[in-house]
Parts: C-alpha cells; structure tokens; sequence
C-alpha cells in the first residue's frame, strides 16, 4: 500500500510539473526571401505551413514525417510585408482550403486590403477576392480566420475608416467555401487600431481575442465569444490597465482544447514589458490570475499553443544584449513553470513574429531570419 501511495503521488507529480524543452531544428520546403511565416492544421490532423516568398503566398503539409511540395497560391500580388499581418490557410471541412492575405497596394497612402481564395483539391485557387465591402484607401487588416461552419470560415480583422487617430472597429466577415461573402458585420467600434487579432475555437464556440482600446487609452486583452447565435460581451482577460497613447503592434495570441482556453500577450503596463498568460477552464467565460512568463525586458510578440492536459506552450521575442532571442517555456494549466529555452536569436526586425504549433503529440515553433523561414520541434 505504501509503495502504491509513493507511485501514485509520483505520477502526480509528474503530471502536474512542466516540461523541460529541448529545441530540434527541423528543415522546410520554404525557400529564400520567404517569410511572413504560419500554421494551421489540416481536417486529418497534419500540419499545414504558409508563407510569402517574395512576390508569392505558398503552403505546404507535413504528412508521414515528410512535407509536400510547396504549392502556389497567389502570385504576383501587392503583399503587404509586415511582420504582424500574416496570411492564413484554413482547412475545410470536406477538404477545401481558404487562404486569406493584406495587400498594400499604393505607395502613398497607408490603405490595405483583406483578399482570400479557395481551393477544392489545394492546387488551382479561385481569383483572389477582396473581403470587405468599404473599398476606401485606409486599413483593413491584422486579419485572423477560422472554419465557423461547414461551408462557411470567418474573417476577423480590424478597419481605420476615418484615419489613424480616429476609432477603429473590429470587424468580422463570413465567407463562403467559394471565398465569397456571406456577410459582413461589426463586433466592437473602437478597439486598440494595429494589433492583430487571434481566434480559436472552443468546447462553445469561437473565442476571439484582441487588443480593446478605451476613451482613456486603457488597451488591455479582450474576449468575445460565439455562443448559441450571438456574440458574448467583452471580457477584459486580465485588467493590466496598460494605459498608453500609441498602438503597440502587438497583441494577444490563443488557443483551444475543448473548454480549456490559453491566452498570452504582451503588455508594459507599470513600464515593466513583460508577456503574460491565462488560462481558462470554461471556454473564456473566467479567467485565472495572469503570470508572466518572460524573464527579462520583453519584445512581446507572443505565441500560445495548448496541449492535452490543458497546459500551453508559450513563445515571445526578448532582449539579448544588442540583439533579440526567440524564447519558449511549458506551462501547466495550474500555472506550473518549466525553464525558459532559446530557440533562435537575431535582430528584432528580422526574428519577425514567431509562431507555436501543435498537432498531436508535436509542438512546432516557426520563426524568420533575414533570408529565410525556419522552424524547429520543442521536445521533451
């Protein structure tokens, strides 16, 4: 009896501690001047890699251990290349793909536009379409999607209709596996104008995050959730009460697994810059306490993934001296801490804005140099 209390006590333990991560670089098919680099996991469960390469969006999927042949998407577009307004590729149910992207297509003005395509078999994409209907020159973008139905994704993405020192709405935008609209609606009128938006989904429907803004210049971390029809009023994750007179460019990263939810994001709040996480066992409903999980002055730019038991794999850019590394850490969902690992290192420009994936028992993390997309594996 004793013997069995010890065991049990240990794989308690066990259970509840988090994980030593070992960083091991793993090769892609993305070739040079690519970037702009993101995940998203196919309906048979594998991972599935997008990026820019130069003037060209293009994905591949990682299946047996090996990746496919990198297939064309969309060329010969005005890409927008910032660090912050990444493409997407959503797998369908049935197997079609939507792909969404900004496009910045004048010079001299700051106007930007959402476009997606689909595909029914992932090599001949439909004519790109723009996905919204004001056509102004102002922003549209730091768009995030989702599949929101059978037949249907949704587009989450911010709008500057009346210039940059003006409220900017949260918009979402329902596409058909066509990519053309379905609808076109507003969430909230003024929220923080240029950090991007984040969705997941949840035992109870989407979970949207994003970056609120106030009359005062609070922009602490929100949630709306899509439940039984409508949208949920938002919830402040955790009230930094980060006031500041600018846009950070940097925002909140979550994620899902059944009712339990991760959020981190990034804030200098107190003017401490630090990135910091949440977790919530019911879908976005409460929230626990947040904890930082940087060490040192943080850069932010933070990405989450979830495991199985409800814990996250967190990433954020940090500085190193005169440059910036690219960190990790596990957390468990009762707040556990595993040692912080160095994934990369290089300038903050160039690291751009690493992402973390998860797709079975693998957790992936994707990062920019100055020349080229590169990814590796977080083990155990």
């Amino acid at each position: 009896m004793k013997i069995t209390t010890i065991l049990l006590a240990a794989v308690l333990a066990t259970a509840l501690s988090a994980q030593t991560l070992k960083v091991e670089p793993a090769a892609n098919p993305a070739g040079a001047e690519s970037s702009q680099v993101n995940w998203s996991v196919t309906q048979d469960g594998n991972l599935l890699m997008s990026w820019v390469e130069s003037d060209v969006l293009k994905y591949a999927v990682r299946k047996g251990g090996q990746w496919s042949e990198a297939r064309t998407i969309a060329a010969k577009r005005k890409f927008f290349h910032h660090p912050a307004e990444l493409p997407e590729v959503v797998a369908m149910p049935g197997g079609s793909l939507l792909a969404h992207w900004i496009e910045a297509p004048k010079t001299e003005s700051e106007a930007e536009f959402i476009y997606a395509a689909s595909s029914r078999d992932g090599v001949k994409w439909t004519v790109p379409v723009m996905e919204h209907r004001d056509k102004s020159d102002v922003e549209h973008g730091l768009a995030s999607m989702i599949a929101s139905g059978d037949k249907e994704a949704s587009i989450f993405w911010l709008e500057s209709l009346h210039g940059p020192d003006k409220p900017t709405q949260l918009m979402r935008t329902v596409v058909g596996i066509d990519g053309n609209e379905i609808k076109e609606e507003m969430l909230a009128p003024d929220v923080c104008e240029c950090c991007p938006t984040s969705v997941t989904k949840t035992a109870r429907g989407m979970l949207l995050a994003y970056r609120a803004h106030t009359k005062d210049d609070i922009r602490d971390i929100a949630v709306t959730r899509f439940d039984g029809g409508r949208w949920t009023s938002p919830k402040i994750v955790y009230p930094d009460k980060w006031q500041v007179d600018a846009c950070p460019v940097n925002a909140a990263s979550i994620a899902a697994k059944g009712d339990n939810v991760a959020v981190a994001w990034y804030t200098a709040a107190d003017d401490k810059a630090r990135v910091e996480l949440a977790f919530s066992p019911d879908s976005g409903s409460s929230f626990t306490q947040a904890i930082t999980v940087s060490t040192g002055a943080s850069y932010g730019y933070a990405s989450v993934a979830i495991d199985e038991a409800g814990g996250a794999y967190v990433s954020w850019l940090e500085r190193g001296g005169d440059a910036a590394k690219v960190l990790a850490r596990h957390v468990t969902n009762t707040g556990a801490m595993g040692p912080v690992v160095e994934v990369a290192a290089g300038t903050r420009k160039n690291l751009g804005y690493p992402r973390l994936a998860r797709v079975g028992n693998e957790t992936w993390i994707a990062w920019n140099t100055e020349s080229k997309v590169m990814t590796a594996k977080l083990v155990q």
